[in-house]
């Protein structure tokens, strides 16, 4: 068992390992209500898995990077059916216990890991996210291209959150002086486990489509649910 305080992601998953019981992980954000991850959700089985997972899992191709990993779900779906994967996570539990599932993970932020080349990355369940602000978008996006192999993938999903705005009669109220609306601080709790403050991104389709243009992908959406979509970048 991790005793990591700063851990919350790890010790949530390695406390639901081993015990089974399903305590939320809190979500704290400055510009919107706290919400809460159910613990379970981490464990997802396939069956579980949204339609834009299954249609991510099936789109992937040769040697797979998955982003952000949480207990390797996608991993270990994936090598199931025979693919190569590295897994990496900043959670130092959440490692530990994918390492434990004989997966091959690795603690690592994306933005400085330089490990190997890849045919495809994951960064599911908001994975995008990463870039923490639209400003660092197109740094995070050139990354992932430095990554890639000619001709793969990156597959992506994310929410438009302008909806948090909207008022009544239709219109939308907007905070002119911040940067990018989908520009967020969290913070996550687990039991005594606390995170530091950390900048997180919801971005618009046409925002990323725009970014990821001028960074070398062709980009399309491949599924669309209300607010929320799966991207696909090909690197030309």
């Amino acid at each position: 068992m991790i005793t990591n305080n700063t851990d919350p992601i790890g010790l949530a998953i390695q406390t639901y390992s081993k015990f089974k019981k399903p305590f939320d992980i809190l979500v704290h954000a400055d510009l919107c209500e706290d919400d809460i991850i159910p613990i379970e959700v981490l464990f997802r089985t396939f069956e579980e898995m949204p339609d834009a997972e299954k249609l991510a899992l099936s789109k992937v191709k040769g040697k797979i990077l998955d982003v952000g990993a949480g207990a390797g779900v996608h991993s270990l779906e994936l090598m199931d059916r025979g693919f190569s994967v590295r897994a990496i996570d900043i959670s130092s539990g959440a490692v530990d216990f994918m390492k434990s599932q004989q997966i091959d993970a690795v603690q690592s932020s994306f933005l400085t890991f330089k490990e190997g080349k890849y045919d495809s990355i994951l960064m599911l369940m908001n994975g995008i996210g990463v870039a923490g602000k639209l400003s660092n978008l197109k740094h995070t996006l050139d990354h992932a291209r430095k990554l890639l192999n000619k001709g793969g993938a990156l597959y992506c999903d994310s929410s438009d959150i302008k909806y948090l705005y909207e008022e009544e009669d239709g219109s939308y109220w907007l905070d002119l002086v911040t940067e990018y609306y989908g520009n967020f601080r969290f913070q996550m709790s687990y039991k005594q486990a606390k995170s530091e403050w950390f900048d997180w991104l919801y971005v618009d389709y046409d925002s990323l489509h725009k970014i990821a243009t001028e960074v070398g992908f062709t980009c399309r959406k491949i599924h669309d649910d209300e607010n929320h979509f799966l991207a696909e970048l090909i690197l030309n």
